[in-house]
């Protein structure tokens, strides 16, 4: 099973691990790890999925078939009223599922460890976040002594994206602005080293379930 070894952005490692294959049932992950944006290439076609190890099994999970919850636990008060700290909203306080391991919460992040060396120009790849639909802003982002390193914030526009590595698996903060649910849209895309073609997953919806109480 693949373990991140440090909650940093570009945190790299390669783990041998086998999911088992995507499965059809719905189902509500509410705690313990998971990867909501699992990338590989196989057979020609990036896929994009969610890597499910809350339970004792890992699982590869098609994004339509997940809804991640985020408990009343999740919610942060005092959030500082800085320009820095803006896009959580202007009230003080948001949902965030951080990006370290706190029990109760889902401990999120995403994963290219299964991207073959070489397929893809400078081995990299790049989320690409299109759409949010739900009660207020959502945002990706880490957090390094109290300062904030936006990735996404559905606030100021969209598309969104961001590059990163093959081999990269690490943990984000996800943050919402107020309680709802909400139905994030990210696409994954990469250039063919051989032929200089640009390759996608397609637009995959992620439903996240924001609790008040």
């Amino acid at each position: 099973m693949r373990r991140a070894v440090a909650p940093l952005l570009l945190a790299a490692l390669l783990v041998g691990s086998v999911a088992t294959p995507a499965h059809a049932a719905p189902v509500t992950l509410t705690s313990g790890h998971v990867d909501i944006l699992d990338v590989d290439y196989s057979g020609g076609a990036l896929v994009l999925r969610v890597l499910d190890e809350t339970g004792t099994t890992a699982v590869e999970r098609n994004p339509s078939d997940v809804t991640f919850r985020v408990p009343v636990a999740a919610k942060l008060t005092g959030i500082p009223g800085t320009p820095a700290w803006s896009f959580l909203g202007t009230g003080g306080t948001a949902w965030v599922l951080p990006q370290n391991n706190v029990p109760g919460l889902l401990w999120a992040g995403w994963n290219t460890t299964e991207i073959p060396a070489g397929v893809f120009v400078d081995n990299k790849v790049t989320f690409r976040l299109t759409a949010v639909s739900g009660p207020a802003g959502f945002s990706v982002y880490t957090a390094t002594g109290g300062t904030p390193t936006v990735l996404f914030d559905s606030g100021n526009g969209l598309p969104d994206t961001f590059t990163l590595p093959r081999l990269t698996h690490s943990h984000v903060n996800w943050g919402f602005d107020a309680a709802g649910t909400y139905t994030v849209t990210f696409s994954v895309t990469g250039v063919l080293a051989s032929t200089g073609a640009t390759v996608t997953s397609g637009s995959k919806a992620f439903t996240f379930q924001v609790l008040a109480s």
